[in-house]
């Protein structure tokens, strides 16, 4: 291959650059010259004779990589290269290598060089170097020993040293010893990886100046061979944009974490955390007005000297030293002080300890004076919390670590801190008040004290949710019924707060009517039905009127839903009748340990409307447990509905030293520590009455029969050694015979039931319901149920599928306690 006629690139003639050309070469297989044209004489100095037929790798610099330089002959390749030039001297060339084929068909590389000759004019270079001196950036560069070579103006004027000063030193020799290690290992790593870097410091770059926060970056300052030789440290001054965005996170982080229980104090603290760990304060403290955790609603203003308790406060330094009073603590503070007037004016304001507002507090204060001295705290802001109108306390934020003094951008952030806050603590505030309200509602319509009754024995447990739902509507009872009978009572009115609480209160006041009436299980949900459907339908009237008043702190639902188990067990027959609307079925344990759900059919919820609701019959072994309860037991966050069936299943067939003991084990197997909702349990053991405390008797409709009755009531009384009661019994007895005979229709039947009390039971097949009335002078009848009345403790009637029952009760506790 010719290659003296290829285009080269040298220097011309005189002082005038030659334009930019190529040298040329051919490179073999093995690495041999075998071609070198004018141009790479010129730009080398080695003729042909010294380079044709010998290793191209005597024409590279020592430092070249041979492979990288020519690798191999099948593949093209280009990049910048050193050469060494026969004086010896480094010449720098991009250099393209271009695979071909010799005559023979051998593989070799055309290798192109090409030099462009740049003349730097002494105006050029004196601008580059005025750009650099006077760039008002601060610009860095440092070589491999990680000592300054050049520093612009900007980096003098931070740092308060000439670039002279600067030259030479190491950061560590310059800057705070926490940004130099991060300066310093930055750097180290663009030494080693070639890869620019970019973090964040922050920092005062000087002795007394103000903390800036600096973006770094640090870019590695090449070569032509690619080595890095130096790196060049660039500093933007982001402060104002850090804090921005510190700012802006401060305040998603009082949104996010402040209120996140309904929890007065723990809101107030949760408020502090946050200021003192986004470094807004060096220590803050939240006073709120004492009267709030009074339950007494504060007022729009206040005047005069005012009670404030301490709500929270949190420093920097561990167990706040700073603090005056302990949280829980109540201060006065007079009028003139800044808490006092900010909670008047309900303005922030902005102090410095040398303030006049501020000296005469301390003056007034020889504590906090103290404090002022002690810590050197400087710079106080003072920021109310206001919500809905109504100022509920003031925050004190102080800087005594942090030189710089609160600002207005400041004052500005704490104000929407200080807004934000206290709609979370006036939140907590109306939840924790009507909470007690509700509680102490439902507890009021709760029974205080169960009734006297021995059917069965009782134990019960009601704990109301501890959640922002507030309160639920569950409830439960025990109620009495004639004939030694007893209905046990567990419902739930779905939803929470006040409304629930109060619907509550009315179901449990009707149940307790319609059992009074006596009306089997089905037929009294059918009527507490009718009720509630009622009572939403009167709730659906007054939701459709705008109310002309305040916004009520009650909301009310068109929707009312409840659900009832209501359960009568007769100690007589032992039989268990039970009927539910929409409740969980009752868990049956038999004495043997064994324990199942009542098949029972739950029925539609109550406020339904129309639909039938189901009885079921059971026959009890005397000893039999019955529980009662609502789902807020067995469904909740760590279980579902079957899983927490089947635990309460196994936790009754535990033994238990008593019924208290039972539902102690129940609530702490199958609830958390904060149950999301009500929970009402109620568990009762069976009694069975002996047959020899019962007596039957089958009378003929004849009025003869009175005195029958009352010679075999009468000689039974005597079994029973009931002498002193005789007269009143035989009194009683025989104004009920004799009713059921001339009022009523046969069969006519006579019960007495011997227990805590006397019972005695007439029943016929009428169903016609007697009722007293008002005896004329001479009348011969009329007076018979004003004397039962007189002389029983209670009596009444009941209905049932045969007829009807006339029952009184004669108390026995006179002659027990004699």
């Amino acid at each position: 291959m010719d290659m003296h006629g290829a285009t080269t690139l040298g220097h011309g003639s005189g002082t005038s650059p030659a334009p930019a050309a190529s040298a040329t070469a051919v490179v073999d297989a093995h690495g041999v010259v075998t071609g070198w044209s004018a141009g790479a004489e010129r730009l080398l100095g080695y003729p042909s004779r010294d380079t044709v037929g010998y290793p191209v790798a005597r024409l590279l610099a020592p430092e070249a990589d041979i492979e990288k330089a020519f690798p191999s002959v099948l593949d093209g390749w280009s990049g910048t290269v050193v050469l060494r030039h026969r004086d010896g001297r480094r010449v720098d060339v991009w250099l393209r290598a271009h695979p071909s084929f010799d005559s023979q068909g051998n593989a070799q590389l055309l290798v192109v060089a090409t030099r462009p000759e740049r003349l730097v004019s002494d105006t050029d270079r004196a601008m580059t170097e005025e750009a650099f001196a006077q760039c008002h950036l601060p610009v860095m560069v440092y070589d491999s020993e990680l000592r300054a070579r050049r520093a612009s103006a900007g980096a003098s004027r931070e740092l308060g040293l000439t670039e002279d000063q600067i030259r030479g030193r190491r950061v560590t020799e310059i800057l705070p010893p926490h940004i130099c290690r991060t300066v310093e290992n930055g750097m180290r790593r663009v030494f080693e990886t070639g890869e620019p870097e970019r973090f964040d410091v922050r920092g005062a770059p000087r002795r007394g100046s103000r903390e800036k926060v600096w973006s770094i970056t640090v870019s590695p300052l090449v070569n032509p061979t690619g080595q890095v030789r130096h790196v060049q440290i660039t500093a933007l001054d982001v402060t104002q944009q850090h804090w921005a965005r510190e700012r802006l996170a401060l305040l998603n982080d009082v949104s996010t974490r402040v209120g996140s229980t309904l929890d007065v104090m723990r809101t107030a603290q949760e408020m502090a955390d946050v200021v003192v760990a986004r470094r807004l304060a060096d220590f803050v403290t939240i006073d709120l007005l004492d009267s709030l955790f009074r339950g007494v609603e504060p007022t729009p203003s206040v005047a005069g000297t005012v009670a404030l308790r301490r709500a929270a406060q949190q420093s920097v330094l561990p167990g706040a030293p700073e603090a005056v009073n302990k949280p829980g603590h109540v201060d006065y503070y007079p009028e003139s002080t800044p808490p006092v007037r900010c909670l008047a004016t309900g303005r922030a304001s902005l102090h410095r300890t040398l303030d006049d507002a501020i000296r005469n507090w301390q003056k007034a204060d020889p504590t906090r004076a103290g404090v002022v001295r002690n810590f050197k705290i400087h710079s106080v802001m003072v920021i109310p919390l206001r919500a809905r109108g109504i100022t509920l306390g003031v925050a004190v934020l102080t800087r005594h670590r942090r030189p710089e003094p609160f600002d207005e951008d400041d004052l500005l952030l704490a104000e929407e801190i200080g807004t934000r806050a206290a709609v979370a603590v006036d939140n907590a505030r109306r939840f924790a008040l009507e909470r007690a309200t509700a509680l102490a509602l439902q507890r009021s319509l709760l029974p205080q004290r169960l009734a006297a009754q021995d059917a069965v024995e009782v134990a019960y447990r009601y704990l109301p949710a501890r959640t922002r739902a507030g309160l639920g509507g569950d409830w439960f009872d025990v109620i009495p019924l004639s004939g030694a009978r007893v209905a046990l009572v567990v419902g739930d009115v779905v939803g929470h707060g006040l409304r629930a609480s109060a619907t509550m209160g009315r179901l449990r006041t009707a149940v307790r009517t319609l059992a009074d009436v006596d009306l089997p299980p089905d037929e009294l949900l059918v009527q507490l039905d009718d009720l509630v459907t009622h009572l939403a339908s009167e709730e659906e009237d007054t939701t459709a009127e705008p109310p002309s008043g305040p916004e009520p702190d009650l909301e009310v639902s068109p929707d009312l839903i409840a659900t009832c188990l209501y359960v009568v067990y007769d100690p007589v027959s032992r039989h268990c009748v039970a009927a539910a609307a929409g409740h969980p079925p009752p868990a049956l344990v038999t004495p043997d340990g064994r324990a199942d759900f009542i098949d029972l059919l739950p029925g539609p919820p109550l406020g339904v409307g129309g639909l039938p609701f189901e009885t079921v019959e059971r026959e009890l072994p005397r000893g039999s447990l019955l529980a009662l309860y609502t789902d807020g037991l067995i469904e909740g966050t760590q279980h579902d509905l079957a899983e927490g069936s089947a635990l309460l299943r196994r936790c009754l067939e535990r033994p238990a030293r008593s019924l208290e003991a039972l539902c102690d084990s129940l609530i702490q197997t199958l609830l958390p520590a904060q149950p999301p909702d009500d929970v009402a349990l109620l568990v009762a053991r069976t009694r069975a009455l002996d047959t020899s405390q019962v007596a039957t008797w089958e009378l003929p409709s004849d009025p003869a029969a009175v005195a029958g009755a009352r010679a075999e009531a009468t000689a039974r009384l005597r079994a029973w050694q009931l002498h002193d009661i005789a007269f009143t019994a035989e009194l009683v007895i025989s104004e009920l015979v004799t009713n059921a005979i001339v009022y009523g229709q046969p069969p006519v039947q006579l019960r007495l039931i011997h227990d805590a009390s006397l019972i005695c039971e007439v029943s016929d097949s009428s169903s016609t319901a007697p009722h007293m009335r008002r005896a004329r002078t001479f009348d011969e009848g009329g007076r018979g149920l004003l004397l039962v009345a007189q002389f029983a403790e209670r009596w009444g009637t009941r209905h049932h599928a045969g007829g009807k029952t006339i029952w009184a009760e004669i108390d026995l506790s006179d002659r027990h306690a004699g």
